[in-house]
């Protein structure tokens, strides 16, 4: 990650939250001046909006209707969104782009599969008119802008996070790392954000890189890597999400463990938080959602409006294969049982209700989560 998207990131968890609520604001501000305008463009927008997996409740409950939403306030109602999923196949992913282009979209948002593979179907939108918007992931090719969050410093701040669950007891046993899919680039941040925070300070007994990031994966991983090192020397596990959290906690209880060790995730799943109000996951990472489909809501009409990304994008991020690609990096917050209020339900997320079924409710009520 280069320098400029690093100056986007906030040191701390509370000040990342003020950046972040207080960046929505700005976005706001941008879309009202694309609101404006949005008569310059002869008839409706329709924007393509290409997502990575519905096995991470994220897409389909959040980044969709987010996405959806702000594109509709741009356009006065006018816009629509042309909706598909990959399902974790970046050959489907593929064919959906081709698909989009023959449908004469006027842009697409990518969130990739895969990166690479994604490039030579970017490459073929721009060859006939249509611009790209790189969507969480920093998909190659010749994409027009980017938005996501620092991800790094999601690695950065799962491993002080578990650090400080771990405490004296860093130094007595062994920790596993359940990393994302090696097909996004995203993970590998997250894991080199990780080790610059774990790596001396700790001993990672098993490593895994998670195929496809799905949860049954981890599961096994997390059996297999009891099953080598035995239950008694595992004292804490990084995990890359919430969806893989679930699975590695399953393997957890299924050996008895009479405590579970302190497990991270990410994503602000809603059984992430649940996991959180009653102990068995310590953390998850809250990126805001409703700031970054915002963002790429904006950047989308824009450009499908032929105009400049100046008062939307301030920063720019070089890939392996664009350089200067206009960039909005959003910061993120530690969620843990104490600031879930401030967080999640705060922006609108979950409601209490939501988090607070009649399962969750006496631990909601042992946090003063009402």
């Amino acid at each position: 990650m280069n320098a400029k998207m690093r100056r986007a990131a906030v040191a701390t968890a509370a000040t990342a939250l003020a950046v972040s609520l207080a960046a929505c604001g700005s976005a706001k501000e941008s879309g009202d001046k694309a609101e404006a305008s949005a008569s310059d463009k002869k008839g409706p927008i329709t924007v393509g909006l290409l997502l990575p997996e519905n096995e991470t409740a994220r897409y389909e409950t959040l980044d969709k209707p987010l996405i959806e939403k702000r594109v509709s306030e741009l356009t006065d109602g006018t816009g629509k969104v042309v909706y598909a999923n990959a399902k974790q196949d970046a050959t489907l992913q593929n064919q959906q782009v081709d698909t989009m282009i023959t449908n004469k979209v006027d842009v697409l948002v990518v969130d990739a599969v895969d990166s690479k593979a994604i490039a030579s179907s970017v490459k073929k939108a721009k060859e006939t008119g249509i611009p790209v918007v790189a969507y969480d992931r920093l998909a190659e090719g010749p994409i027009d802008a980017y938005t996501s969050f620092d991800n790094e410093e999601v690695g950065r701040v799962q491993g002080k996070a578990l650090l400080e669950a771990l405490g004296d007891k860093a130094k007595s046993g062994q920790i596993v790392m359940m990393n994302g899919a090696v097909t996004d680039p995203n993970a590998a941040l997250f894991k080199k954000g990780a080790h610059a925070q774990l790596d001396g300070k700790v001993t990672i007994g098993k490593e895994y890189d998670t195929k496809e990031w799905k949860p049954v994966n981890a599961n096994a991983n997390m059996e297999g890597a009891i099953s080598a090192l035995g239950k008694d020397k595992i004292v804490g596990v990084y995990s890359a999400n919430d969806g893989m959290a679930g699975g590695i906690i399953t393997a957890l209880k299924g050996a008895g463990f009479a405590k579970l060790p302190p497990v991270t995730g990410q994503d602000a799943e809603l059984a992430g938080v649940q996991r959180i109000v009653t102990g068995e996951q310590f953390m998850s990472v809250y990126k805001s959602y409703p700031q970054e489909a915002a963002v790429a809501a904006e950047m989308a009409v824009a450009l499908a409006k032929g105009e400049k990304l100046d008062s939307i994008a301030k920063d720019t991020v070089d890939s392996p294969t664009a350089k200067a690609v206009p960039s909005v990096i959003v910061p993120v917050v530690s969620l843990t049982k104490d600031n879930i209020k401030d967080t999640v339900i705060k922006e609108g997320i979950y409601t209490v209700g939501d988090i607070c079924t009649d399962k969750y409710k006496a631990a909601c009520d042992a946090i003063g989560l009402k």
